[in-house]
């Protein structure tokens, strides 16, 4: 088994995909108006409306409604994206040093998921 990607449900794709455009550097491709996708280092990150769940899917996600999952990317400097990102997003948690020795950084998306970006401890592989 080959783990693909991980997709997110929106009410307003354009604003959820701009979102992760800005915080990845990654265009997203947009093969549909109802469809995104980026494509990452090891992961794809699917965004998809909530209208086209609903027609092919039979309801089976709902948008925005999710507050049990973090989507983590790692960067070398959580720092430098903290400056980098500045006010274009909510920080939920500044950058702090997690008892594991990760930096980490707490953002939410537009839709109100968590968002982890953080760094290995510098002497970490």
């Amino acid at each position: 088994m080959k783990f693909a990607s991980i997709r997110l449900v929106t009410n307003d794709i354009d604003r959820l995909v701009a979102f992760y455009e800005l915080l990845t550097g990654v265009a997203a491709e947009r093969p549909n108006p109802g469809f995104g996708q980026l494509r990452l280092s090891g992961v794809t990150l699917a965004i998809s409306s909530e209208g086209f769940i609903r027609q092919f899917n039979a309801g089976a996600a709902v948008a925005g409604a999710n507050r049990s999952v973090l989507i983590e990317f790692q960067v070398d400097d959580v720092e430098a994206e903290q400056v980098r990102l500045k006010d274009a997003v909510e920080v939920v948690m500044a950058p702090a040093t997690m008892p594991w020795g990760n930096r980490s950084m707490i953002l939410r998306d537009p839709d109100g998921n968590a968002v982890n970006v953080f760094a290995l401890p510098r002497n970490a592989d």
